[in-house]
C-alpha cells in the first residue's frame, strides 16, 4: 500500500479569493507541469479542505490546500551502512557533509559504497521511504555541503533557484601560486577536452562559466595560497579548470595538476610536485551552501568545517612554507 510524503499545506489568502485552483498551484506555488500531471493522477494528490477536488474549481479565502505526493523509494540503490555527517534534516530536506573519496550516486562500475547507498540505508533504518534526490553534485574527491530533497516538489524548487543563480555555493581551496589580482572573477567557457574526454578545458566553444574568487592567505611569497570561491555556474570540474587556467592549479589535483612544463621553471615544478604529495586528493572543500527553503520561504545557510586532511595541509603549509601573509 503506497503512502504519502508530508503534505505541502497552503492557506488561501484574501487576495487569491476566487482564483482557479490550477492558477494557485501553478502561479503561487509554482508546481511544475510534470508534477501537476502526476498529482492529478494521484488519489489524494490535490486536496481542498480535506476533500479531493478538480483543479478547475475556484478557491475561497481561508481554504486549506494540501498537495500530497506518493512516497517513492530508490529500489535500484542497495542500502549499505555507510557513515555520513548530517548537518540538517527536516521532513523535506536532508543536508549532509560529504567526505572526500565518496561518490554521490551509483554509476557504472560503482554500484555500492556511495553516499546514496548510505542515505537509503539510513532512511530505511528509521522506517522512512524517500527517493534519493541530490539537488546538486560534488566530485568524488571534493568534500563538503550537499543538499538532498525528500520529494519532487522541493527538488524542483531548489533546482530552479540554482538555475536562477540565487543559490550561494562557496568553496575553499588550497592552490599552487597566487591569483592576480588577489580578488576577481574568472570567466571562461568550459567543455570536454577532445583528446581526454574525462577532462574539461577552457575553450571559446564551450559552455559559459564564471567563478568568483578571493585570496585569503599566501605562503612563501605566493608559491601557495588559500582561496575562497563562489560559483555563478555549475560546470563539471569548474573550479579545478578555472584555477588551472589562471596558473593556480589545486594542490593535490592529479588530473589538473600543473601547467605545461614550458610555462613554469624546474624549481617551481619540483616544489609543486612535492606539495601535491601532502594531500591525497584535490584540496577543495564546499564550505557553505545557502538557499531559500521552498516551504518556509526562509533563507537557510549551512556550513561544513574544514576536513582533517585539508586542516593538516594548511598546518604543513604554515610550518614548511612560511612566511604566511593574511589577506582577508
Amino acid at each position: 500500500m503506497s503512502g504519502y510524503y508530508s503534505p505541502i499545506v497552503y492557506t488561501i489568502p484574501e487576495q487569491e479569493d476566487g482564483w482557479l485552483l490550477k492558477t494557485v498551484l501553478q502561479r503561487r506555488l509554482q508546481v511544475s507541469r510534470k508534477l501537476l500531471s502526476r498529482l492529478k493522477l494521484t488519489e489524494q494528490g490535490v486536496m481542498l479542505n480535506g476533500e479531493r477536488v478538480y483543479i478547475s474549481v475556484k478557491v475561497s479565502a481561508g481554504d486549506v490546500l494540501e498537495i500530497r505526493m506518493e512516497q517513492e523509494e530508490s529500489d535500484d540503490i542497495l542500502p549499505e551502512s555507510i557513515p555520513f555527517t548530517i548537518l540538517y534534516e527536516d521532513e523535506h530536506l536532508l543536508i549532509v557533509n560529504k567526505d572526500a573519496g565518496v561518490i554521490v550516486h551509483p554509476t557504472h562500475g560503482h554500484y555500492t559504497g556511495t553516499l546514496a547507498n548510505g542515505v537509503v540505508h539510513y532512511w530505511k533504518s528509521k522506517g522512512e521511504r524517500f527517493r534519493f534526490r541530490p539537488i546538486h553534485r560534488l566530485d568524488q574527491e571534493t568534500s563538503g555541503v550537499l543538499a538532498i530533497a525528500k520529494n519532487p516538489y522541493v527538488h524542483q524548487h531548489v533546482s530552479e533557484q540554482m538555475i536562477a543563480g540565487t543559490v550561494d555555493k562557496k568553496y575553499i581551496a588550497f592552490v599552487h601560486g597566487s591569483p592576480v589580482p588577489e580578488q576577481g572573477s574568472i570567466d571562461g567557457a568550459i567543455d570536454r577536452d577532445p583528446e581526454e574526454p574525462h577532462r574539461r578545458i577552457v575553450t571559446p566553444d564551450g559552455y559559459a562559466a564564471r567563478t568568483l574568487y578571493t585570496t585569503i592567505t599566501r605562503w612563501a611569497g605566493g608559491t601557495a595560497s588559500a582561496v575562497n570561491l563562489k560559483l555563478e555556474s555549475g560546470r563539471t570540474h569548474q573550479i579545478r579548470v578555472h584555477m588551472t587556467s589562471v596558473g593556480c592549479p589545486l594542490i593535490g589535483d592529479r588530473m589538473y595538476k600543473t601547467l605545461p612544463a614550458d610555462e613554469i621553471d624546474e624549481q617551481t615544478a619540483a616544489l609543486r610536485e612535492e606539495r601535491d604529495l601532502w594531500i591525497n586528493r584535490q584540496a577543495l572543500h564546499a564550505c557553505e551552501l545557502s538557499f531559500v527553503h521552498p516551504l518556509t520561504q526562509e533563507r537557510m545557510t549551512f556550513h561544513a568545517p574544514l576536513p582533517a586532511d585539508m586542516a593538516a595541509l594548511e598546518k604543513r603549509l604554515n610550518d614548511e612554507a612560511a612566511p604566511r601573509e593574511e589577506l582577508k
